[in-house]
């Protein structure tokens, strides 16, 4: 963490550290007192210290600049010190008074979250707000972020939990984590009361993807599992052969994206997760998941309509299915899938697994998930190198075809050693 002596003019002119979600920039003059800039430019003022008593290391918002300038925040900083050396606990008195961020509310700052003009473009926001205010806020919402405990989340989880639902725990706790972190990044509490909590229903985030017999499994119960959906089974099937993610595959327009003739797939960059265009080659496979969808569809423009047939199905609807059908019960232990739980996310991340399995390089099964941070890193690739790998795509998925056709089949497959 940078250390400098703070001027008014460095404090107003200060910038995050590059691909730091929040920088502190800890005054030489003042021990303990901090500049903190987050991501979206906000800055806020900190104050770092040991406890008495002994203990970790804590950290207190002491306020936001420019509404407290920097002189204001080294006396507060310098009050805080001085309660120390006499064996106090500063925190008590660096507390606003009644109407500062501490005395917020949860429901207050989950409204604060989703009216963020960065937070409101994600797709899942709707889902994210009724979710919170479904399960958590009825129970904890009237607890002011100062009095927030670990035990006031683990009782909204617990009470999902005993509904069977480890699905919908797990989503809770995530977003409840996120509404936090957010929350202190932007100087609403100075610590997340429930960083460091693990995640409950059994979960681990960012390893699980399904293997050889689990794909299996889940291609032949789909029908029954979903049976109310053909189109929630097949986007779970197209999100297994192409590796895109439910809400572009749930939004495809087949007159402005799909050209069959030549089996390519161009998401437009305003419904990617990065803005930028994406060019999917079909595989046979993907081919004819789609065109059953469209025959199904009628005459709109969207291959997967909504009830209402006034747009696309939206992807909250697919992930809220999916939910019901993960549900578990005394008969039904494994939920709906015969399997162990899985996210929305852990299809994509097996296809790309799975890509990975059978020789194909990172650079490509990057271009195929379009993740830049692979595809565009370095000056190298992100100014001199313009090919679109369309052929190496099309060649990885149309391998990712063939063994993905074996696995539902229940063919032996055996990885591919070494292959570029």
């Amino acid at each position: 963490m940078p250390r400098v002596t703070l001027t008014d003019r460095f404090v107003a002119g200060a910038k995050p550290a590059d691909g730091d979600r929040q920088t502190y920039y800890f005054d030489a003059k003042t021990p303990g007192l901090a500049l903190r800039i987050s991501e979206s430019g906000h800055r806020g003022w900190t104050f770092q210290f040991s406890p008495p008593g002994g203990g970790s290391r804590v950290r207190t918002t002491l306020g936001s600049y420019p509404a407290m300038p920097l002189a204001s925040a080294r006396a507060k900083a310098e009050q805080a010190r001085h309660e120390l050396q006499d064996g106090i606990d500063p925190r008590a008195s660096l507390k606003p008074n009644g109407a500062g961020a501490a005395a917020m509310t949860l429901a207050q700052l989950v409204g604060r979250y989703v009216a963020d003009p960065d937070k409101a473009e994600l797709r899942s926001i709707g889902e994210i707000e009724r979710r919170l205010r479904v399960n958590a806020l009825p129970l904890i919402g009237h607890i002011r972020l100062d009095q927030l405990t670990k035990r006031d989340v683990k009782d909204v989880t617990d009470k999902i939990l005993r509904r069977e639902a480890r699905t919908q725990a797990w989503h809770v706790h995530k977003d409840l984590h996120a509404v936090l972190a957010w929350g202190v990044r932007n100087d609403f509490l100075g610590a997340n009361p429930i960083a460091g909590i693990g995640a409950p229903g059994g979960f681990t985030a960012g390893e699980r993807h399904l293997n050889d017999d689990e794909i299996r499994k889940l291609w032949a119960v789909l029908p029954t599992a979903l049976a109310k959906s053909k189109a929630c089974q097949r986007i779970i099937q197209l999100a297994v052969i192409t590796g895109q993610r439910l809400g572009e595959i749930s939004g495809m327009n087949r007159h402005d994206e799909l050209n069959l003739k030549h089996k390519l797939w161009v998401i437009p960059g305003a419904r990617t997760k990065n803005k930028h265009s994406h060019v999917v080659p079909l595989s046979d496979m993907a081919v004819e998941v789609i065109e059953a969808a469209i025959a199904d569809a009628g005459k709109g423009p969207f291959v997967f309509p909504n009830e209402e047939g006034t747009g696309p199905l939206a992807s909250a609807r697919v992930t809220r299915a999916i939910a019901r059908a993960h549900e578990t019960n005394r008969e039904r232990p494994l939920s709906r899938f015969g399997i162990a739980p899985w996210s929305c996310h852990d299809l994509r991340r097996t296809t790309l697994t799975g890509l990975a399995q059978i020789g194909v390089v990172p650079h490509i099964i990057g271009c195929i998930a379009n993740h830049r941070s692979v595809t565009k890193t370095g000056v190298t690739f992100a100014h001199y190198v313009q090919h679109s790998y369309e052929s190496e795509k099309r060649a990885a998925l149309e391998l990712w075809a063939d063994r993905l056709s074996g696995i539902i089949a229940g063919a032996k497959v055996v990885p591919l050693r070494g292959k570029r």
